[in-house]
């Protein structure tokens, strides 16, 4: 199939014949795409930001959304600050890109004294305008450069810097459908996670519903059934978290997409068993590397044949123990950083850790989140693994605990399926007994915390200590 006009965003939806039938909806309102053609969600004022370096910055993803298909091909630069991005990291991205206009629906942004010359307010209520989209994008020199923050949890985000070709290039137009696919996703779309997805619905002819921090979990996917769902992606927290709501059977979507965490047997194998229907899929991706790969045949990790396939569009590699990637769908540079985001043979090194096994890799863990008890090394990853496998556990985090003899101890918290009952000792046990089995001695928790939830960031993944 001939790769369809992807110069802008636009560009490509205004080649799609269905755009009146498809939609994004957002929590509070919803917009069809085909009253864009006419229409502007920033009042009709998209050409005083032609060439210029933008800051989106909206409360609400709708909004966003229609402002990135608005003005990728226009502006000569877009910084995609999520919701939760700290207030206090946007004076530093103005001053570092540099910043000469804002789209955002954050008045406190408009009233700081940010001393930037253009600020436009978005609405999701399009607005009739007479525009000329076409021209507009005829003026524009180059591709408009999309970047994007890194989650980082200490210090000010990096900023890595796509286009809609290195977002976009694991996108295939075969995966377009007549009666188009209905997406969505737990994750912001101002992050890469989401961010694909969101490109997904888009340049292969879906719609797309639209998630919401404000909203309740139950409440999103109540919503997502009753839009008809299709293909829904998320973080294996969000999923764990999912199937505890009895809303999780208001849907039955045919495709169910993890990524952002290591994705172990356990919750692959209770997705496939939640929704026996759907094809379930795991995607490695990082906001400097782009996608790598996804794996559907239903196991954690995946085959070693696809390292050293020099497949033309995405080579990997395994160095001292770390999966490196390289693409055209790798990120270009870091902006305002002098950090090199690749290495001298165009790898990056992604920092996420493998363990080669009866012919398949799997990921243990991040090289920066290893705990070291009494100079051996634990991946909380690999210890939680395993945890999960025991059929009345749903989730578990595994922390460290200060230790005076070996420096530290592992300790995991655990969320059950269901209160123990009275039963608390023995499943204490009967977890401690699975890790015995599995792992050395030294990554065994030394105590095994039944709680009742763990905290998943906005980014979708567990909140870690950092001590």
């Amino acid at each position: 199939m001939p790769q369809r006009d992807r110069r802008s965003l636009w560009t490509a939806l205004s080649a799609s014949a269905n755009l009146s039938s498809r939609f994004l909806w957002g929590a509070g309102a919803s917009v069809a795409l085909g009253d864009l053609g006419t229409g502007s969600s920033l009042g009709g004022r998209a050409e005083e930001l032609l060439g210029r370096s933008v800051l989106v910055a909206t409360a609400d993803q709708l909004t966003a959304a229609l402002a990135l298909i608005e003005l990728d091909g226009i502006a000569r630069r877009m910084v995609l600050c999520p919701a939760d991005l700290p207030a206090e990291h946007i004076p530093f991205i103005v001053g570092s890109v540099p910043i000469d206009a804002i789209v955002s629906d954050r008045p406190e942004l408009e009233a700081n004294n940010l001393m930037v010359p253009c600020f436009i307010t978005p609405s999701p209520a399009i607005q009739p305008v007479a525009c000329d989209r076409s021209a507009l994008h005829q003026s524009a020199l180059h591709p408009t450069e999309w970047i994007l923050l890194t989650s980082g949890t200490t210090g000010q985000p990096k900023m890595v810097v796509h286009t809609l070709a290195s977002l976009a290039g694991g996108i295939d137009d075969s995966d377009s459908l007549a009666g188009g696919y209905v997406w969505s996703t737990f994750y912001d779309i101002r992050r890469y996670g989401g961010l694909q997805i969101f490109l997904r619905a888009v340049l292969t002819g879906g719609s797309l519903v639209l998630s919401s921090p404000q909203e309740p979990t139950a409440d999103f996917l109540a919503r997502a059934g009753t839009r008809g769902v299709t293909h829904i992606s998320g973080t294996p927290s969000h999923w764990r978290k999912a199937l505890m709501t009895p809303s999780a059977h208001d849907m039955a979507p045919r495709y169910v997409r993890l990524s952002g965490e290591i994705a172990d047997q356990s919750i692959l194998d209770n997705l496939q068993s939640f929704y026996p229907e759907a094809a379930v899929a795991h995607a490695f991706a990082s906001t400097e590397a782009g996608l790598a790969f996804d794996v559907r045949d239903g196991l954690a990790g995946f085959p070693a044949s696809l390292i050293d396939a020099q497949n033309g569009k995405v080579d990997l590699k395994v160095e001292d123990g770390s999966l490196r990637i390289r693409s055209p769908r790798t990120a270009a540079r870091y902006l305002g950083n002098e950090a090199a985001l690749s290495g001298a043979d165009g790898f990056v090194d992604t920092g996420d850790m493998l363990e080669l096994r009866d012919g398949r890799y799997y990921f243990v863990g991040r090289r920066d989140g290893v705990i070291n008890v009494g100079g051996l090394k634990v991946h909380p990853e690999e210890v939680e693994a395993v945890i999960n496998g025991h059929p009345q556990v749903r989730f578990s985090m595994v922390r460290t605990r200060k230790n005076p003899i070996t420096g530290a101890l592992v300790i995991a918290q655990v969320v059950l399926n269901a209160p123990p009952n009275g039963q608390a000792a023995t499943l204490q046990q009967e977890i401690l007994d699975l890790c015995r089995s599995a792992l050395a001695r030294h990554k065994v928790p030394a105590a095994i915390q039944f709680v009742n939830d763990l905290a998943v960031a906005p980014t979708g993944k567990m909140v870690r200590p950092h001590a």
